[in-house]
C-alpha cells in the first residue's frame, strides 16, 4: 500500500450506527420485528436502482414509501401513516456501535482526517455523532444528498474526494458492506472492510485493501500496512 491515506471516509448506516433496535420499532407498531432486516434491504434496493436508471431520491424518502408498501398486509396496532412515522423516527435515536467511539479517536489520534459519506442525511448522522461525543473528531458529514448519485456509483466517492480535496486513491473507504467496498474500490478509493460478524467478504467484489474486527482494531490494521 503506498503510503498512509489522506483522509478516511465513513459510511454511516450499520457501518457506525446499531440499526438493530429499529426491530423494536416494528414491533411496537405490530409488526414483525424481522420485517425490519427487509425494509432496509428493500430501501437500499430501491435506492440502487433509482441510481442505475440515474435518478435520486432521498433515503427518508425512499424509506417511508417501502414501509408503506410492506406495512398495510400487516395486522397493525395503529394507522399506517402513523407507524410509518414512528419506525422513521427511530432513525434518530440510533445508537453508535460500542466500538466506535474508541475507534474514532483512535484514528484521529493518529492524525488521519476524518469525514463521511452517506445514502442518508447529515443531519441523522450529526445527531448520531453528538450523542456519541465524537461529534468533533470529524471534519466535515457528507450525503449523497449533495452528490450527483448514491452510494456505490462512482460520482458518489467522488463527489467526497472533491469536498475534500484529495485525490480518490488517497482516501480510505470504511465501510462494513461488501456493495460499499467494491463501489469506492471501482472508483480508485482504498478500502477497509469492518467485518464485526466474522463472516467471508463476496468473491464476486473487489477485495478489501484493509480487513478489521472492530472500528477499534482499524488503527493498529493501518499501522501494519
Amino acid at each position: 500500500m503506498a503510503g498512509k491515506p489522506a483522509a478516511i471516509v465513513f459510511d454511516v448506516n450499520e457501518t457506525l450506527s446499531d440499526m438493530s433496535p429499529l426491530a423494536g420499532r416494528f414491533a411496537e407498531v405490530g409488526a414483525p420485528p424481522l420485517l425490519a432486516k427487509v425494509w432496509f434491504a428493500s430501501l437500499l434496493r430501491d435506492g440502487f436502482a433509482l441510481t442505475a436508471a440515474g435518478d435520486k431520491q432521498a433515503f427518508a424518502h425512499i424509506g417511508a414509501e417501502v414501509l408503506r408498501g410492506l406495512l398495510p398486509a400487516r395486522d397493525l396496532s395503529m394507522e399506517v401513516e402513523e407507524a410509518v412515522e414512528h419506525i422513521m423516527a427511530g432513525l434518530a435515536g440510533l445508537k453508535l456501535h460500542p466500538d466506535v467511539p474508541g475507534g474514532v479517536r483512535a484514528l484521529k489520534n493518529a492524525g488521519y482526517r476524518l469525514a463521511t459519506l452517506t445514502n442518508g442525511s447529515t443531519e441523522t448522522a450529526e445527531t448520531l455523532f453528538t450523542d456519541g461525543g465524537i461529534m468533533d473528531h470529524f471534519d466535515v458529514l457528507l450525503s449523497v444528498e449533495d452528490a450527483p448519485a448514491w452510494k456505490p456509483a462512482p460520482a458518489s466517492y467522488h463527489y467526497a474526494s472533491g469536498v475534500l480535496g484529495v485525490p480518490a486513491e488517497q482516501l480510505l473507504l470504511v465501510a462494513v458492506h461488501p456493495w460499499d467496498i467494491h463501489g469506492a474500490a471501482r472508483a480508485g478509493l482504498r478500502t477497509a472492510w469492518l467485518n464485526r460478524r466474522g463472516g467471508l467478504f463476496p468473491a464476486y467484489f473487489s477485495k478489501p485493501d484493509y480487513t478489521a474486527a472492530s472500528l477499534e482494531d482499524l488503527s493498529g490494521v493501518l499501522a501494519v500496512g
